[in-house]
């Protein structure tokens, strides 16, 4: 068995004081930011991953899914917009140990991280499997969209799926109930 923990998308934007902020996203980035430090020391506290691998919103003109009027459910405001402070990862994450960085977005929405791909052209889900990946821990932002749609992927690709609520943050209450429930239908465990 190789676990490897995926980090969803915790970027400026989608922080306190980014275009498209999360309540509590700053310390996210923060809590996970703890558990990498302890991975990359080989602390005996740390989690036994295998690799760490990351998200990105990089958006170069999404289209309609860029609104100035948005719905907040189809539409957003413009956020990780590539060449912006908006579109880094947030400050709070240093260290940075990922094995692979999946951009998505670049001219449309895309909210699973299994949307991703490396800057060589690899998906997230070819690059897990060529690893010998076969558990995923995901955390991130947001819980109701990003972290759930990439969870959801991941159960439906055949890896055995586990969501670290304590290392996300979800846009609304109402959603994030949603979103878990969701997960857990698709036998997505919740921890």
């Amino acid at each position: 068995m190789k676990r490897a923990l995926i980090v969803v998308d915790v970027q400026n934007d989608f922080c306190e004081g980014g275009s498209l902020p999360v309540e509590g996203g700053a310390q996210v980035a923060h809590d996970i930011a703890e558990i990498l430090h302890h991975w990359v020391n080989k602390d005996p506290k740390a989690p036994d991953y295998a690799h760490v691998v990351a998200t990105k919103d990089h958006h170069v003109d999404p289209g309609a899914h860029w609104s100035k009027d948005p719905d907040y459910t189809d539409s957003w405001p413009v956020h990780c917009k590539v060449g912006t402070d908006g579109e880094a990862f947030h400050p709070n994450l240093d260290p940075q140990p990922f094995d692979a960085i999946f951009l998505k977005g670049d001219h449309a929405a895309a909210y699973s991280g299994f949307e991703g791909r490396t800057t060589n052209g690899t998906s997230l889900v070819d690059w897990l499997r060529k690893h010998d990946v076969t558990h995923v821990d995901i955390c991130g932002l947001t819980m109701d969209y990003c972290v759930k749609l990439t969870a959801l992927d991941a159960a439906a690709s055949g890896f055995e799926t586990r969501v670290l609520r304590r290392l996300c943050a979800g846009i609304a209450p109402a959603t994030t109930e949603q979103a878990l429930v969701a997960m857990r239908d698709a036998g997505v465990t919740v921890g």
